[in-house]
């Protein structure tokens, strides 16, 4: 490659980061907003308090089930088009969602919140977008840099709730028509990428180990139950957390405003854990994010003071961080290259699986667990203890394993 086609391609990849930038913190506002108020629009319309939290585990249900043929259709139709079905995706979601307010019909509002999944499991492929024509050298510049837009869509998200969930007559319509604009005047953006479609394999070969013996695997086992106890107890208490501010007797802005909180907690460590990883071990972060967590809960447990929400969501933010991307990290060097389809694919089943059942068990726990919502908060919290034994656990174990390279 010549110094000017080389510069080229710097230049392209450049522009694409960019772009995918301003998607994550345009286009990505839309979930923080939704898991803000979808739990309280939720409560709202449901006949059973105890299902309230089941919109926001219809969206996580419909981000699991949509990756995998998202991703085979990014493959063979190139991610503009991809990014294209996300956006299109969020803003039916939206609208029916909207029209579900104003009818005050529950189930529709669920059936809104399964397309919104789609728009979430396409905003997972923007930090793999930016490093699909990156050198070497500036791909984790460019995961950085996509993951920067997480943290302005996580100031932005709550702001536009605040403006929005009651400038209507109908709580909360007002901001499923911010979502639904979001998504028709950002998906614009996505005209200005520059990824060709990639080459398509002509066969291929099933070879290295079965799932099954990959679950035998210390390794990938363990990595996989820290990832899932991770991002399970994040949305088990963030799901249930606008529910137990606005029960404890503060604003849906103040809610809002714990969220954003939380979201920056998730983002900003990321600058940092892979320097970590390498310095300490990518099982020292991962059993520190469990310490975190396992603090995060406690820190519940003490009180419903404005003070517990703000430094128990922030805990479970680092937490979450530190346990999701050191386990990630921990996988992703636990598998031989022609096994890496296999390995994903089942991790994301399983992890994103138990997230599923963690949103949907947090409405259950947060409205269905004695007569305040001081009890259910503190039902919500107790649940991390099995979770978090297992996992500490799982790690404990895999220590006392003999070392293998895989």
């Amino acid at each position: 490659m010549t110094d000017a086609s080389a510069s080229l391609v710097q230049s392209k990849a450049r522009r694409n980061v960019l772009i995918l930038v301003i998607a994550q913190a345009f286009l990505g506002a839309q979930m923080p907003m939704i898991f803000t108020i979808a739990g309280l629009a939720g409560q709202s319309m449901a006949d059973n308090l105890c299902f309230a939290t089941l919109p926001i585990s219809a969206t996580v249900l419909g981000s699991m089930l949509t990756a995998t043929p998202l991703s085979a259709f990014m493959q063979k139709h190139g991610r503009r088009a991809g990014f294209w079905v996300g956006t299109t995706s969020g803003a039916i979601g939206a609208a029916i969602g909207a029209y579900a307010l104003t009818q005050q019909n529950f189930w529709l509002f669920v059936l809104g919140a399964l397309f919104t999944g789609v728009y979430q499991s396409s905003q997972g492929f923007f930090r793999f977008a930016a490093t699909d024509v990156a050198d070497e050298a500036f791909k984790p510049k460019a995961i950085s840099y996509v993951l920067a837009g997480g943290l302005i869509s996580a100031i932005i998200g709550p702001q536009l709730v605040k403006a929005t969930s009651q400038a209507l007559v109908v709580p909360f319509l007002g901001t499923y028509i911010a979502v639904i604009l979001i998504n028709l005047i950002g998906s614009s953006l996505f005209l200005f990428l520059s990824i060709p479609p990639p080459p398509v394999s002509s066969h291929d070969h099933l070879i290295g180990r079965s799932r099954l013996e990959l679950l035998k695997t210390p390794r990938v086992a363990v990595a996989i139950i820290v990832a899932m106890v991770s991002y399970a107890l994040m949305n088990l208490v963030m799901t249930s957390t606008p529910l137990a501010v606005v029960g404890c007797g503060y604003e849906t802005s103040t809610a809002a405003d714990v969220v954003s909180a939380h979201v920056l907690a998730m983002f900003v460590p990321s600058f940092f854990t892979g320097f970590f990883i390498s310095k300490f071990g990518v099982e020292r972060v991962m059993a520190t994010g469990l310490v975190i967590l396992g603090a995060a809960g406690v820190t519940g447990l003490m009180g419903v003071d404005l003070e517990n929400f703000f430094i128990a969501l922030v805990l479970l933010g680092i937490g979450w961080n530190f346990g999701f991307i050191g386990a990630t990290a921990m996988l992703t060097s636990a598998h031989e290259p022609s096994e890496r389809g296999r390995v994903q694919g089942m991790n994301d089943l399983i992890v994103f699986g138990g997230v599923t059942v963690a949103s949907l068990a947090s409405g259950g726990l947060m409205n269905c667990s004695g007569g305040s919502a001081q009890d259910g908060w503190q039902a919500v919290n107790l649940a991390m203890i099995p979770l978090l034994t297992l996992a500490g656990g799982a790690l404990i174990w895999l220590w006392m394993q003999p070392k293998t390279k895989i």
